[in-house]
């Protein structure tokens, strides 16, 4: 699978745009703010339906416009292409067409096209609290197994109405345990599902993660991630059973896979901590790169695979890993944003890969090379 081409109208900084891409490295170029992440954005747009910055659909059309579309040819075979279109209108829903047909619901679509993004933003999993990690890998496993999407539902909601009783309780000064109880009897067989499946999750991906990590920095530091959990030592049921009385004076529930976290650590060392910025960096495209196995592994071919602003705070031997690593067969087709046309090309050379180069300049691009 592969993006053939691009047509942007009235999307963020770009009144129009059309580039065709190479089926191996496509690089953008340019200064910051000139547009080269919304290049990405807009192709995560046609993976994701929404944008991976800005969840208000509205606010990434073209400042004094009515609407943005984002048009994508893919070859999902060797036989076919596929058209794909994106449009939104001010005061209108989000439109998703595949060869013309538009789909009923937007989560159908979800899944067709894999693709996995490489952010700065994603130094989030790191400073942020648990919530944010614990997210990702919903995101991840939910993305591609939809039971475990809908115990996580079902979860959340069990939890809020289970809250709202316990702050209910508070307010009255009264206490009825068997009210609480038939909201536990619900809850904890969907944790504990939630539990397994993050486990069983973890178990496959770590080992994948730290090969890639390996391979950027060249087994410089050992790395880890450890799925931290309560329900490592105690039944779903037994553990709400126990918190119940702090439950009640804490006036939520303290105690669930919704408190668990992804503990990240490099040489047995907190990476927040101890982790420099070339370090953190390298983690966080490691675990991005397993996700591109995991993806991989369940589609059957390869996601696309979009780098942004790659080269920061990565030393020179680093990027190197990184690119020629991922020139392998082993990955697809693949999207890079830079500063630097020149850097962007002796880099790509090394790795004897097909490449585009483009530069972006204001909302307008050129193609500098198509090799």
């Amino acid at each position: 699978m592969h993006l053939k081409k691009l047509i942007l109208a009235n999307f963020k900084n770009y009144t129009h745009a059309e580039l065709d891409f190479s089926e191996k490295m496509n690089c953008f170029a340019g200064n910051n703010g000139s547009g080269k992440t919304n290049l990405l954005d807009a192709i995560y747009y046609l993976s994701f339906t929404k944008s991976y910055f800005n969840l208000v659909d509205q606010q990434n059309i073209k400042l004094g416009e009515d609407f943005f579309r984002i048009e994508g040819h893919f070859s999902l075979d060797s036989e076919h292409i596929d058209l794909l279109e994106c449009v939104q209108e001010k005061g209108h829903r989000k439109i998703l067409k595949l060869n013309k047909k538009e789909y009923d619901r937007l989560a159908d679509h979800i899944g067709l096209i894999p693709l996995v993004m490489i952010s700065p933003a994603d130094s989030n999993l790191v400073y942020s609290g648990s919530e944010d990690r614990r997210k990702y890998v919903d995101s991840v496993i939910s993305q591609f197994d939809k039971v475990y999407l809908e115990d996580l539902i079902n979860y959340q909601k069990i939890l809020f109405h289970r809250n709202k009783l316990l702050k209910q309780f508070a307010e009255s000064r009264s206490f009825d345990r068997a009210a609480i109880e038939i909201w536990d009897e619900q809850l904890a067989p969907l944790g504990s599902r939630i539990f397994q499946k993050r486990q069983e999750f973890i178990k496959l991906f770590h080992p994948v993660f730290t090969k890639h990590f390996k391979g950027i920095s060249g087994g410089k530091e050992e790395v880890g991630i450890t799925y931290e959990s309560a329900l490592e030592h105690d039944d779903f049921s037994e553990l709400l059973n126990k918190s119940m009385e702090h439950d009640r004076f804490a006036t939520y529930t303290t105690q669930g896979i919704h408190k668990d976290d992804f503990l990240f650590h490099m040489n047995q060392m907190p990476l927040k901590k101890f982790g420099s910025q070339g370090q953190q960096k390298s983690f966080m495209i490691a675990i991005k790169l397993a996700q591109f196995d995991y993806t991989r592994d369940i589609k059957g071919f390869k996601p696309l695979l979009l780098l942004d602003d790659v080269f920061d705070k990565l030393d020179d031997q680093r990027v190197e890993n990184l690119l020629m690593l991922v020139s392998e067969d082993h990955f697809g087709q693949i999207f890079i944003t830079d500063t630097s046309a020149a850097r962007l090309q002796h880099a790509i050379e090394k790795t004897h890969s097909a490449y585009a180069i483009f530069s972006i300049n204001s909302g307008n691009t050129e193609t500098l090379t198509m090799q």
